[in-house]
């Protein structure tokens, strides 16, 4: 692979209930255990938030790049990410996503369409491909 960028980020203290910091300074934030896992919850975030932020971020502009490569106006579209965490059976744990997108204004054969297009080049659909569950839901 050709790297383009590289993002760096390091995890401080007692993991989950840690600290994680990006090399720029950018990301510096709190973790906590969510309270449906044992932990404290409270205001800060988990490993599971800020994934589903960076492939909600991510899988959006997989979406308006399909479009463009199509020569598709969109003029808005959304994605929510929802990344829940369980037992694997197996002593350890797993994750799943479902992925919700919204394009409003278009036929729902033509959202379906770039959504499934969009998933074959978002890179995180193709790190997560055959390694956990994505669910995807289209909403016009």
């Amino acid at each position: 692979m050709d790297t383009l960028y590289t993002a760096e980020a390091t995890a401080y203290g007692e993991g989950r209930n840690g600290e994680v910091r990006s090399s720029d300074g950018v990301i510096d934030e709190v973790l906590s255990v969510p309270k449906e896992m044992g932990g404290p919850g409270g205001d800060a975030t988990n490993p599971e938030q800020l994934f589903a932020a960076g492939y909600a971020a991510c899988f959006n502009s997989a979406l308006a790049a399909v479009a463009r490569a199509g020569k598709i106006q969109l003029p808005s579209s959304e994605v929510t990410a929802k990344v829940g965490i369980g037992p694997n059976g197996a002593g350890g744990f797993q994750l799943a996503v479902e992925l919700a997108v919204t394009i409003p204004g278009f036929e729902q054969a033509v959202a379906e369409k770039l959504v499934e297009q969009a998933h074959q080049v978002c890179p995180y659909s193709n790190a997560t491909r055959g390694n956990i569950e994505v669910a995807l839901t289209v909403t016009v």
